[in-house]
């Protein structure tokens, strides 16, 4: 599991070194098999603020960025296709040496002076994300380094689990250890919102017929959501874990996977025929496509979660593609449950899938931490 250290922060206090960290860790049996530095090379990365947007006299897609660096502006030659006048962004003052760039000078661009450049996300090892330049926070002061607007640098843990420790499966989990180790306060995530509209009962049902393969179901619904892009500070932990983007809802299950070791699913509340779950087994011999676009056959043991009509999810494993979230989506109800291990741990040999959730199913979640993982989903939706 990767893990950087910042969001570990966020739970426990943590005053050693990251090796020493790294240290501690291995010999409680949470072996760290890797320690990378994060937003490394940044010192010549500072705030700036677009003070004026002009053409490119020789290029369509190219504008003349004119930037206030606190110290001076300059004029920038940028092609992204976000940059507005006031926006705080990331330049890199000539100099600056980045390792998904190489060293930036004054240069010329179709027959303008640039002097540095403006950054996207990947260009400073921070996501996979290229579509822009990274806005930074309103009040970032111009000639602030991007270092401490953005709290780096950091570090990734990669840490290898035995088994038996699926706890550790999670940042709150490690943060745990971490707290045991030092006999620091283990703080918990904030979960604060209001429910409004009609009650739950009234607008969705669950029905559980197999209470072996599912003890506990939970669900939420949420309306009126507004599918687009996750805050940074979202899609920069899930990048350093290993998890791409891919928008706001999906984003935060898993987050919500990631940080409290609870697999959640959200389903689109419109496609849910008569919005009712049910969950049993599947007619042997049947057929489902999951989300990756594959035809799977099943058997009479494998456990589904399906609306009043048809299978719509892989319970514990993966979601189906006639439920899957896009980009019209408005109304989403969000899954968190506790699957039978051995349940799962079947279903998932048998198909020769294996997934974040199934992971963590087969090997055992915490059945009461199943309702507050959900309010904490709801919470960030």
């Amino acid at each position: 599991m990767k893990v950087c250290l910042s969001w570990l922060k966020e739970y426990v206090d943590i005053d050693m070194s990251p090796e020493a960290l790294s240290e501690a860790l291995t010999m409680v049996g949470l072996e760290v098999e890797g320690l990378e530095p994060v937003g490394s090379g940044l010192e010549r990365v500072v705030a700036a603020r677009i003070e004026s947007l002009e053409k490119h006299p020789n290029a369509d897609r190219l504008a003349l960025c004119r930037v206030n660096t606190g110290a001076g502006t300059h004029t920038v030659v940028c092609g992204a296709p976000n940059l507005r006048e006031g926006m705080r962004v990331p330049l890199a003052c000539p100099g600056a040496d980045l390792p998904g760039v190489g060293a930036v000078s004054e240069t010329e661009i179709r027959g303008v002076a640039s002097w540095g450049m403006l950054l996207a996300e990947d260009e400073m090892g921070l996501t996979d994300d290229h579509s822009g330049i990274l806005e930074l926070p309103e009040g970032a002061t111009p000639g602030l380094g991007v270092a401490e607007v953005l709290g780096l640098p950091d570090w990734t843990l990669e840490i290898g689990l035995t088994p038996n420790r699926p706890d550790c499966a999670c940042v709150l989990g490690i943060a745990r250890e971490i707290a045991a180790l030092t006999g620091r306060r283990l703080k918990q995530p904030p979960i604060d919102y209001r429910e409004q509209g009609p009650e739950i009962h009234r607008r969705a049902g669950v029905e559980i017929r197999d209470p072996v393969g599912c003890p506990r179901y939970a669900a939420g619904l949420v309306q009126g959501v507004r599918l687009s892009p996750s805050p940074f500070w979202m899609r920069y932990r899930l990048h350093q874990s290993g998890v791409r983007s891919i928008n706001n809802v999906v984003d935060v299950t898993n987050y919500v996977l990631l940080e409290m070791g609870q697999p959640l699913h959200a389903f689109d509340y419109d496609r849910l025929r008569r919005n009712r779950i049910v969950v049993q087994r599947a007619e042997d011999g049947s057929r489902f496509t999951t989300l990756d676009g594959r035809t799977r056959d099943l058997d009479g043991e494998t456990l589904m979660i399906c609306d009043a009509e048809r299978p719509v999810a892989l319970a514990g494993i993966m979601g189906g593609l006639n439920s899957e979230i896009f980009a019209g989506s408005e109304n989403v109800l969000v899954e968190s449950a506790y699957f039978d291990p051995v349940t799962i741990r079947r279903a998932s040999k048998r198909l020769g899938l294996s997934t974040e959730a199934s992971y963590r199913f087969e090997r055992g979640v915490d059945i009461e931490g199943v309702t507050r993982a959900l309010r904490r989903s709801l919470n960030l939706i």
